[in-house]
């Protein structure tokens, strides 16, 4: 089946759709694709995700800011902060729009999906919804101790009636081995012969480092290692101070922080020729997750040498926040995006550690996981499928069983197993 034209003729005829299938199938590329087509035809295409982080991936924003729904997380936190109906120049943005993409579907709560749902109505919303995830990923984020509720629990999922579409070819990597492995871990099912083979993947960890990435669960851990690592290197310290261009003068500085916090952005990014760094992005010569070596820096540029021995001579590149106005173009008045900020900063990062969380999309070949700082449901599961190269994983022996690791929402895995 051709996946991508048909969730382009489906979306084009007015039907609804969700996106779906494991890590490492091509769903953030397919995202982006449906994007580029739809605003190639000249369409107005609304990036939405829960969170800061997964908006920056697809070039958008969250939900909560393009539908105006302030800091609630239910239609009554809603109705309290006098923001039950939307504004006007809000209804008129959502009408606006042709195609409304939400990314990490699996991290927005029924709850959301009830506010959602209302600025649609409220906004009549004649376009097409896509919604793009896997609900055996990243769950919705919940304040204390209350129950975690997906977005396909509320009655407003079946109201939307989406065509399903599942991705399930595998890209990051083509041993069938241990995407049979990624399989099982993503559905829960530890059994002996998973078990024997988690356990293969227990090493003693070499003397050198710098040669792998950690992939951890806390900030804290991943930020440390980066400065211990980088110690080690004799060389000279360089620091790359993010550049930022104001272009709309109401752009807060606080907004700025929390934008590059999301976008992955290092506001002071030290480097040392001989340091091992992650690429952040993509392009047509180094794609997100690839592992480089900094030969050389001078004021305007980083060289990063690849494992092929291809030295990339990279700039500072520019991710910008941008947000939707109301613009008079020749005599009419149109909705168009218009950027409010643009920070400039090397899309690379220190490659001896990151978070689970901010590895979202890598590809990452030499790969050591610390196992003992898992502590979500799926989040075993996600950091197992950054793995590009299983040759090249080692995991640090857990203190817990496997199958404590590898836990899953048992919701979201009878929804998954269901459709």
């Amino acid at each position: 089946m051709d996946y991508l034209n048909v969730t382009i003729d489906k979306l084009k005829s007015g039907r609804n759709v969700f996106l779906t299938g494991g890590a490492g199938v091509g769903k953030t590329t397919a995202t982006r694709e449906i994007i580029k087509y739809f605003e190639h035809e000249s369409k107005k295409v609304a990036k939405l995700a829960s969170t800061g982080m997964a908006a920056t991936l697809i070039g958008g924003q969250t939900l909560h800011s393009f539908l105006d729904l302030g800091i609630a997380s239910n239609l009554g936190e809603l109705g309290q902060n006098a923001k039950l109906e939307a504004p006007k120049k809000v209804k008129k943005l959502i009408s606006a729009m042709s195609l409304i993409v939400i990314d990490e579907i699996s991290m927005v709560s029924d709850a959301l999906l009830e506010m959602i749902q209302l600025r649609l109505r409220q906004s009549d919303f004649r376009g097409s919804l896509l919604v793009v995830g896997d609900f055996l990923q990243l769950p919705p984020v919940v304040r204390g101790f209350g129950e975690v509720r997906f977005a396909f629990e509320s009655e407003c999922w079946r109201g939307f009636d989406f065509f399903k579409i599942e991705l399930t070819q595998v890209y990051r990597t083509d041993d069938k081995d241990f995407i049979e492995l990624l399989n099982s871990v993503r559905f829960g099912h530890i059994d002996e012969e998973i078990h024997d083979t988690l356990n293969e993947y227990i090493k003693p960890l070499p003397q050198d480092l710098s040669a792998f990435t950690f992939l951890f669960g806390k900030n804290e851990t991943a930020s440390q290692h980066n400065k211990n690592q980088l110690a080690f290197i004799d060389n000279e310290l360089f620091v790359k101070e993010a550049q930022v261009i104001k272009h709309l003068k109401s752009a807060q500085d606080a907004e700025i922080q929390r934008f590059m916090n999301d976008a992955r952005i290092e506001k002071e990014l030290e480097l040392k020729i001989g340091a091992p760094v992650l690429f952040t992005r993509n392009s047509w010569n180094y794609f997100n997750g690839e592992r480089g070596i900094i030969v050389n820096i001078d004021n305007n540029y980083v060289y990063v040498q690849k494992e092929d021995e291809k030295v990339i001579k990279l700039e500072a590149l520019a991710q910008s926040k941008e947000r939707w106005s109301e613009k008079i173009i020749e005599g009419k008045k149109e909705m168009i995006e218009e950027p409010v900020f643009s920070v400039y900063q090397f899309p690379i990062k220190l490659a001896f550690a990151i978070t689970i969380h901010k590895s979202q999309g890598m590809s990452i070949q030499d790969l050591i996981i610390e196992t003992n700082e898992i502590f979500a449901p799926s989040q075993f599961y996600v950091a197992l499928s950054r793995s590009s190269n299983p040759k090249r994983l080692t995991m640090i022996a857990p203190k817990r069983q496997w199958h404590e690791l590898a836990f899953v929402n048992y919701k979201a895995l009878n929804f998954v197993r269901d459709i």
